[in-house]
């Protein structure tokens, strides 16, 4: 004899509550006390009532999808960020959505289409620029930003990049290093101007400055580190050490010079910030600093679905704290400390 099906109503008769209380704890859990929702989630492992999540979504207005708006696909630093953010959707029960947004002549625009058309019921921005206050006043679904940040009506998750600067600059000035020198990302990118800050903040409390000639202009991109190596070797004082605001340029800084026949650290000691995975295997292997990139998916993520669960549009930031990685980029000269 076939089994009849689990209803809503079954739900409700043995966790006595009404249908609606049943809804709301099913979907929007923050709307009902803890012992109701107990209750509820008792009775459905009871008798093993599935939600039809088509009609769930249709009832709801819902489309069952979460969009992440990606400033480079080809750039490796998102892909832990990306696969922690799909692990978490799924397991709450949606589909990810991917859009690269670098070659958009008008991100913006694309963000307000995607926006007007209800295409997701949340958003996650990569790109601190798209987050800003016009954003703010038409958007009817969560939106969250991972790793940069906006306007700060835009929730995030990110790490201290200050911080993260200053702690790389630290461990060069303890390996005995004195002239230091920075390529930063792009210019009017919030992650540049933190970065920045960090690093002349270190110097500072050391008694150090930064010269103009040893700041190297960079994207973030391999092409851009190999252009600072450039002016690096065009000096005739050059600096012992440089830090790359990220791993990419650090690792086309590596390449440049080793293929003009330099030889490193030697010459000059390398720190980076992110630790992409090529970052371990390169020649020599590179200190960094780490972002735990996967987490911050994961978190970012969360809270999103969290908001979409309780129907806001806002929730509290969250800062995540970086790590020295130390590797074999960095040499200590003779004044130095040994790496810890």
């Amino acid at each position: 004899m076939r089994q009849k099906t689990a209803t809503i109503q079954d739900i409700a008769r043995i966790a006595k509550v009404s249908t609606a209380t049943v809804s709301r704890a099913l979907s929007t859990p923050g709307q009902v006390t803890e012992s109701t929702r107990e209750r509820v989630m008792q009775a459905v492992q009871q008798t093993g009532y599935q939600v039809n999540p088509t009609a769930r979504n249709l009832r709801r207005r819902r489309t069952g999808s979460i969009l992440a708006l990606v400033p480079n696909l080809a750039n490796p630093f998102f892909s832990q960020i990306l696969s922690g953010l799909a692990a978490v959707v799924a397991a709450e029960g949606y589909g990810l959505l991917i859009a690269d947004t670098q070659t958009d002549p008008d991100p913006a625009t694309r963000v307000s289409f995607y926006l007007d058309n209800r295409v997701a019921d949340g958003l996650v921005l990569f790109d601190g620029r798209l987050a800003d206050k016009r954003l703010a006043r038409r958007s009817r679904v969560p939106i969250i930003l991972a790793c940069e940040w906006g306007d700060p009506l835009f929730p995030s998750v990110r790490v201290n990049n200050v911080e993260g600067a200053a702690l790389a600059i630290r461990h060069l000035i303890e390996r005995g290093h004195r002239s230091i020198g920075h390529i930063t990302g792009p210019r009017g990118n919030v992650l540049t101007d933190t970065r920045l800050a960090g690093t002349r903040s270190a110097l500072r409390a050391a008694g150090l400055e930064l010269p103009t000639d040893w700041v190297f202009h960079g994207d973030f991109s391999l092409d851009s580190g190999a252009a600072a190596a450039r002016r690096w070797m065009d000096q005739a004082d050059r600096p012992t050490a440089v830090f790359s605001a990220s791993d990419e340029m650090a690792c086309g800084f590596i390449g440049a010079l080793q293929h003009a026949g330099h030889t490193l650290p030697a010459e000059v000691s390398v720190i980076g910030f992110d630790d992409i995975e090529v970052s371990g295997h390169l020649t020599p292997a590179l200190t960094t600093i780490s972002q735990p990139r996967r987490r911050i998916g994961e978190r970012a993520a969360a809270k999103l679905t969290q908001m979409i669960a309780a129907e806001t549009l806002t929730c509290d930031s969250e800062e995540i704290a970086v790590e020295l990685v130390c590797r074999e980029s960095v040499r200590t000269l003779a004044s130095g400390l040994r790496c810890r």
